[in-house]
């Protein structure tokens, strides 16, 4: 029976059903804005990320060498002597990184080709179980070259000047580092400037208050976790590469130098680390049981680092469980490559502290959270697995 209208004195007033009905649709129009809008940002994100990305990293520099700011401003410094040292410091420390490790990586650039072939030498004897789908598939692909009708001509789009390319490449690459570096400069340089402009957009003193609270709740989480986490895969990398020094592997600062950067993928980096080096280890000692020694190191200080460093030093307030990472890495690596995805966590725990402080957001802080914090309260903290972020 379809409800009536119910009449009053002050005129008619609409249903329960039709008052329930509305504000269903009101739901599913909220949300069908909020994915369009979650769309135009992907979007906007993808083909400006020329823009968005060297802002992006500037903030998070800006973020992880704050605290030391802060620190040298109390001892008497100013924030712009301390902001133009610090970044100075950060390019010196780029640039002969980048000078050092220059030469080793263009010569395993070089010698590709024949680390392929080494490895395959070595792994001779494993690969023979697949020796009959290689024959398969050689023998299809043949199949296939010989199927096609005489008269048709196969057409191949030329590729464009790899001098071109590459000097536009280079040329990109140098303007997001410039923009990196100043930005991250003005950004320490102008102090609280910035969180005042933020404060002064809102109106009533409440509201104020809580956006000062919450800026400088982000900026402290943040900044305690991208310094913290930047000294210990810097500490990380030195350890592993003097283990493989030690072991005779040859370019161990290559090696430490690519574990410090992708331990800031978790768990991928990891795994990308002790890949990398099995391999080249396979091809550079003698016996492939010495040989499993340094990814058995690598495997080690990684064990070491993410179950009792990164916990201890960082604290399990900001660690993010597995599915979110892995979702964040896939995500930002689609959208901006190798770059997106070690920015990924940074901006995932970002994420995470902001939805921490909006009671409308707890869903998603929750979601992202690595521990259970209403649903199971008394679980041993030893049953849970998940690494820090």
């Amino acid at each position: 029976m379809k409800a009536e209208p119910i009449a009053s004195g002050a005129g008619v007033t609409e249903s329960p059903d039709a008052r329930a009905e509305a504000r269903a649709d009101m739901r599913l129009m909220r949300s069908l804005v909020i994915g369009i809008f979650i769309l135009m940002t992907a979007a906007a994100l993808y083909f400006a990320r020329a823009f968005f990305m060297p802002v992006i990293l500037a903030f998070l520099l800006a973020l992880t060498l704050t605290p030391i700011v802060r620190f040298l401003r109390k001892r008497g410094i100013p924030e712009v002597v301390s902001a133009t040292l610090l970044v100075l410091l950060s390019i010196f420390i780029f640039a002969t990184a980048g000078y050092l490790l220059s030469g080793p990586v263009i010569d395993l650039i070089n010698n590709s080709y024949s680390i392929g072939q080494q490895l395959t030498e070595r792994l001779a004897p494993f690969k023979r179980p697949l020796e009959r789908m290689m024959d398969l598939a050689h023998q299809l692909e043949a199949l296939t070259e010989t199927s096609q009708e005489p008269g048709v001509q196969r057409v191949a789009v030329a590729p464009s000047g790899f001098l071109s390319t590459a000097a536009s490449n280079i040329l990109e690459a140098g303007t997001s580092i410039t923009i990196v570096f100043v930005l991250s400069l003005f950004l320490l340089a102008s102090g609280t400037l910035f969180y005042e402009k933020i404060v002064q957009s809102f109106t009533s003193m409440t509201q104020k208050k809580r956006a000062l609270r919450i800026v400088y709740d982000v900026e402290r989480e943040i900044s305690h976790y991208l310094l913290t986490v930047s000294i210990i895969n810097m500490g990380l990398g030195t350890v592993i590469g003097l283990g493989l020094w030690a072991l005779g592997m040859p370019n161990p600062l290559v090696w430490g130098a690519m574990a410090a950067l992708l331990n800031f993928l978790p768990y991928v980096g990891a795994l990308m680390t002790v890949l990398i080096v099995a391999i080249i280890a396979l091809i550079s000692f003698d016996t492939i049981a010495y040989a499993l020694l340094a990814p058995a190191f690598v495997v080690l200080c990684d064990i070491v680092e993410g179950q009792f460093v990164t916990p201890t030093v960082v604290g399990r307030r900001l660690e993010i469980n597995a599915v979110a990472i892995f979702i964040a890495i896939a995500f930002w690596s689609w959208l901006w490559g190798f770059v997106g995805a070690l920015m990924a966590v940074p901006l995932l725990v970002v994420i995470k502290v902001f939805c921490d402080h909006f009671e409308n957001l707890s869903p998603v802080g929750n979601f992202l959270a690595a521990q259970h914090t209403s649903v199971v309260d008394d679980e041993p903290a030893g049953n849970n697995h998940n690494q820090a972020a």
